[in-house]
């Protein structure tokens, strides 16, 4: 892609979905008695929506999804009172959704978890915006999202784009220094080219537990269009590089977002979960590799996710993925890093 000549890049369009492709009926479910925690959700007004019905129903289709994590997405900010406070709103509207999926008896803890956002570049200021999501979250605030996600040639997804070299900011680091010190996690978006920002925070700010989003985002648009082995050889150099970082864990999914260019999409029904499994398998297995299952945990990434097919046929996708795990390896995968990780104590149970 060519940049303008007013230096914007031009935006990479998610796709435009038809509800009746992604609500295709649902294979057999695989395991449907193993525990889930997912562990990155978004509630969003943005691709064709997706609330707490939503959620409740993809939760129901016959996964045990016991819990689920929810993502920032600049969704439901406050639109009055100080400008570094507005994010705060997102997690007081994500708590409204959560009550309400509890009233309803849900089988599923919907937002166990919240991950919001706050400027760390405020530095040590940024004390009262964690402690306002905190006192917001009711018990459910876990952390902050800050994404770093830029690439020259394009601009893709709702947040606004980050300026470069955010995780290198000083006072961003001091921010990362204070969230560690309240016990509160840090997860990173960036491109599969930006790695080596993440491996540099997380040295500089080994006491923060960072968590790497959509297994590091390995690109396969803008120059890598059609060099699918060229990135792949570049992002797993960079895995291998990150995974000595005992501070860092990742999640494996988000395999749908448009910068990874499969384009599931286009085609004319929805991808088998075999078929998904035999894309996202190489990836998934050198991360899973390279940091060991207890480092590693499954992600819908909902809704954004719905253009690689429905819910329930994304997670026998990631159980064909871990076929051959151990019963252990299975356990952190689908739940227990994502538990230990973001401190989820009391999902409810279906025994």
């Amino acid at each position: 892609m060519d940049i303008p000549a007013d230096g914007e890049p031009p935006v990479l369009t998610p796709p435009d979905l038809s509800p009746a492709w992604y609500s295709t009926p649902s294979e057999p479910v695989l395991e449907p008695e193993r525990r889930i925690i997912d562990a990155h959700f978004h509630f969003s007004d943005h691709w064709a929506g997706y609330g707490l019905d939503d959620q409740l129903q993809d939760a129901s289709t016959g996964h045990r999804i016991e819990a689920t994590i929810f993502m920032q997405v600049g969704w439901k900010h406050r639109t009055s009172g100080p400008e570094h406070l507005r994010p705060v709103g997102e997690t007081e509207a994500v708590v409204s959704f959560a009550e309400k999926a509890k009233s309803r008896t849900s089988s599923t803890n919907v937002a166990a978890g919240i991950v919001g956002y706050a400027d760390l570049c405020l530095g040590d200021a940024v004390a009262e915006v964690l402690t306002s999501h905190v006192e917001a979250g009711r018990g459910r605030f876990r952390g902050v999202r800050c994404s770093a996600a830029r690439h020259e040639t394009f601009k893709f997804g709702v947040l606004p784009r980050p300026p470069l070299g955010l995780y290198s900011y000083p006072e961003f680091r001091v921010g990362m220094r204070r969230l560690a010190a309240m016990n509160l996690v840090f997860d990173a978006w960036v491109y599969h080219p930006q790695l080596q920002e993440v491996l540099d925070l997380a040295r500089a700010v080994p006491e923060a537990t960072i968590v790497l989003d959509h297994v590091g985002g390995l690109l396969g648009v803008g120059r890598y269009a059609g060099r699918r082995r060229e990135a792949f050889d570049e992002w797993r150099k960079s895995i291998q590089s990150l995974a000595a970082c005992p501070n860092v864990v990742v999640k494996i999914g988000g395999y749908g977002i448009a910068t990874f260019g499969h384009k599931s999409e286009l085609l004319p029904t929805p991808p088998s979960s075999s078929s998904l499994a035999e894309v996202w398998r190489p990836s998934a297995e050198v991360v899973i590799n390279a940091f060991g299952t207890s480092r590693c945990m499954f992600e819908s990434n909902f809704p954004v996710d719905r253009s690689s097919g429905n819910y329930s046929t994304v997670w026998n996708a990631f159980k064909r993925i871990a076929a051959a795990a151990s019963e252990d390896e299975k356990n952190d995968l689908f739940s227990a890093t994502a538990a230990r990780v973001y401190q989820i104590e009391n999902t409810h149970s279906q025994e």
